[in-house]
């Protein structure tokens, strides 16, 4: 079976896409990627409201042992900052350890990159608490602005 020299310049120039198979193409992708995209936003949104709560879980923690080991919560003043390096600001612990309490050497940011707020006491009576106030960084709001504390229950 041989083929011909126009047969072979027949099929040449077929090769390749139209114009309108690649629109078509590049639309099927545009709505695909829309449903995943909005998918992917809402499950963002989720995933750092609960990255904020394993943070203030993770303070709460250290702030248990620094109680353990200090006998008392670091105060207002001292803040967050006391889990990290040894206060500067009286009640000054007598035995820190050299690490801290927590892996860094600044209180973490939430995962909004605001600052955590510490408060002693609690507003509810605790002894201490922790709040991130959502994506707004303002007290109050719903969703992913919603306010998180170490007393959620």
């Amino acid at each position: 079976m041989q083929t011909t020299w126009a047969g072979q310049r027949k099929r040449r120039g077929r090769a390749g896409f139209t114009f309108l198979e690649i629109l078509v193409t590049i639309l099927i992708i545009s709505i695909l990627s829309g449903v995943v995209g909005l998918s992917v936003i809402r499950h963002l949104s989720q995933a750092r409201m609960e990255a904020a709560r394993a943070q203030i879980k993770t303070l709460q923690t250290a702030m248990q042992i620094y109680r353990s080991e200090q006998g008392r919560y670091p105060t207002q003043e001292q803040g967050l900052m006391a889990l990290c390096a040894k206060p500067e600001i009286e009640p000054i612990p007598r035995t820190y350890p050299e690490e801290g309490y927590l892996a860094s050497r600044q209180p973490p940011l939430d995962p909004w990159k605001n600052e955590y707020i510490y408060l002693i006491p609690g507003r509810e009576g605790e002894p201490f608490e922790i709040i991130s106030y959502g994506s707004d960084g303002e007290p109050g709001g719903e969703n992913e602005a919603a306010d998180l504390s170490s007393s959620d229950r």
